[in-house]
């Protein structure tokens, strides 16, 4: 697994877009739509907002790029804490699972791509 996004959901996108391009003078790396857009940071890692009533829920948190999310999930569903099982997002395929403490882990793969 590699971390390619932190996760921040927002309430307001055209609000959190002029507060982290405009004021914190980050990089628009990519948007889908009106409702995901990602920053560049000084790393590899992106900073994604989505404007997202079911990601708000679990709060901000780590992206990891697999090879599978598909295999990912046929092999971990038994140990591991599903809350989102795996769906279509334009690049390809999402998940989330948990951690002990309920903090969300989400996995995505680029197999649309």
């Amino acid at each position: 697994m590699k971390l390619v996004f932190h996760s921040q959901p927002v309430k307001d996108m055209k609000k959190a877009v002029i507060f982290y391009r405009d004021i914190l003078g980050m990089e628009e790396a990519w948007r889908e739509g009106d409702h995901t857009v990602s920053f560049k940071t000084n790393t590899e890692t992106q900073l994604l907002l989505e404007d997202d009533e079911f990601e708000r829920e679990f709060g901000p948190g780590s992206v990891f790029l697999v090879d599978s999310v598909d295999e990912y999930f046929k092999e971990n569903q038994n140990s591991l804490r599903f809350v989102k099982e795996p769906c279509d997002i334009p690049p390809g395929r999402y998940a989330i699972f948990t951690d002990d403490s309920g903090n969300p882990i989400r996995i995505i793969d680029m197999s649309k791509r």
